[in-house]
């Protein structure tokens, strides 16, 4: 991560300034789809997090899934089909990923600070 500080911002012939704080626990160095059914994500910390597509898929933060007004989950994790195998695993920017389910779901947009915050280990 690059901040770019700007004439716009005050600050007249800046560089660029590398953060000096340490990465969050929630930056993924790899991110593997290790099969049809199952993601893989080591974190910078050195934690590594897996979830089934069905995990994925119940855990979906998209308004369809999720009352924008009242943040009400609207599908029941536990109602995803067992088998529920996820295609075309891409990243959303810098700071996300997204996939399309075999149940041709594929609005969610999963980053991965709630990706780490939902690892199924509870790590």
């Amino acid at each position: 991560m690059v901040e770019h500080l700007t004439e716009n911002q005050g600050v007249t012939g800046s560089s660029p300034v590398l953060p000096t704080n340490r990465m969050p626990s929630y930056s993924p160095t790899v991110i593997r789809r290790s099969d049809p059914t199952r993601v893989e994500i080591e974190w910078s910390d050195g934690g590594k997090t897996a979830f089934t597509a069905a995990q994925l898929r119940g855990l979906c933060p998209c308004a369809g899934c999720v009352s924008e007004t009242t943040g009400r989950r609207m599908i029941d994790p536990a109602q995803v089909a067992a088998d529920m195998r996820q295609t075309e695993l891409t990243m959303v920017g810098n700071y996300a990923i997204s996939m399309r389910f075999s149940d041709g779901h594929h609005t969610g947009i999963y980053t991965f600070e709630y990706l780490r915050q939902n690892d199924p280990r509870g790590s």
